[in-house]
């Protein structure tokens, strides 16, 4: 069955690294016999320079109709003094909520080459590998009101959810820990907060259902603390949005590799990939950005969205081994590596993926 890709490279180094996933795909499907459609479309500043729109209705349309969304990256200083409506960041935003993106998947994992450049000792993060699971649209950042009152001297924001959304990303989560080790950490504040007592409810209440996942509940400053001193200790994490939000981007930089880092957005229906890392607009087009957290977005592409998990790994498994043999882009360091350009270290991985495919 031909699965539909939809590209959206966006702005920046975006069309680069997209490049580089599509090819790694292209393999991918020669090789363990897929077939895969790709459509590409423009969203961000490049859309606003296009088609006057940071989000055009075509390429709602098309990613609505899609099996997956790899996304590049937006933004970049050249639409700075654009309206609020017109920037690049409204195109991310848009299609999250036009899709239904209600979870966010933010794999951590440090890899060996690179673990000299994590701000933690290297013996603490080393065989670190965790999965955060975030909610994406609810909570403290879109509760109504959300306003000023009493001349200004008042501020009022909410916490607001409904059973169905925090029962649809704790499934979420339940279901992500069954692909990995099977051990969740479920991150709250029920100490405190109401929402937190009913997010601890019914993540027991959704354990039932999964008897071979260990949960165990923490406070969010416990999961802060720990994720410094005790990384390795986590699997996966599921959390709210506010918390997510902060506790995967202390997660992210715990391998002292920004551009190594993918990500999943997901909603019942379809997935969007991307690498957590900007658009870089300061290298693109000189053939040095690190395509690899685009490249490893396309493995969780594989995984979450079409359940290949052989083809996943595979990849995975090539872009570790493209490390392990000291190729690095400019934005990494590997001692007495060979530092290269975004085509010359995708053919690498490429070449990689090829000899993990036959042995």
């Amino acid at each position: 069955m031909t699965k539909k890709i939809v590209l959206l490279p966006g702005d920046g180094i975006g069309r680069e690294i997209m490049g580089s996933a599509k090819a790694v795909l292209e393999t991918v499907a020669e090789k363990f016999g897929h077939e895969f459609e790709f459509e590409t479309h423009a969203i961000g500043g490049d859309a606003y320079d296009r088609l006057g729109e940071p989000l055009p209705e075509e390429t709602v349309q098309a990613c609505e109709g899609a099996d997956a969304i790899l996304l590049g990256a937006v933004g970049g200083h050249k639409w700075d003094s654009l309206p609020k409506h017109l920037r690049p960041e409204q195109g991310l935003l848009g299609i999250r909520k036009k899709l239904g993106l209600f979870a966010n998947l933010r794999p951590i994992k440090g890899f060996k080459p690179l673990l000299h450049a994590s701000p933690l000792k290297e013996e603490i993060v080393a065989g670190s590998d965790i999965l955060i699971i975030r909610e994406l649209t609810g909570g403290l950042y879109f509760g109504k009101p959300s306003e000023r009152r009493d001349n200004g001297n008042v501020v009022v924001d909410t916490l607001y959810y409904e059973r169905h959304e925090i029962e649809r990303i704790v499934e979420q989560a339940f279901n992500s820990a069954m692909l990995r080790n099977k051990h969740l950490v479920s991150v709250d504040k029920a100490n405190v907060l109401e929402s937190s007592r009913m997010w601890r409810e019914i993540v027991d209440e959704k354990s039932k259902d999964y008897p071979e996942v260990t949960v165990e509940h923490l406070l969010v400053d416990a999961v802060a603390m720990k994720l410094i001193t005790e990384p390795k200790k986590f699997d996966c994490i599921v959390t709210e949005n506010l918390f997510g939000d902060i506790l995967s981007d202390e997660a992210s930089v715990l391998t002292g590799s920004l551009g190594m880092l993918p990500s999943a957005s997901l909603s019942d229906k379809v997935g969007l990939y991307e690498p957590v890392h900007g658009s870089a607009p300061d290298i693109a087009g000189k053939g040095i950005a690190n395509p690899m957290g685009m490249i490893l977005s396309a493995a969780m592409m594989l995984r979450y969205s079409f359940e290949l998990k052989e083809e996943a790994e595979a990849i995975e498994q090539a872009v570790n081994a493209t490390l392990e043999q000291g190729y690095h882009t400019a934005d990494l360091q590997i001692k007495d590596g060979k530092k290269v350009g975004t085509e010359e270290v995708t053919q690498v991985i490429i070449d990689q993926l090829n000899v993990k495919i036959t042995s």
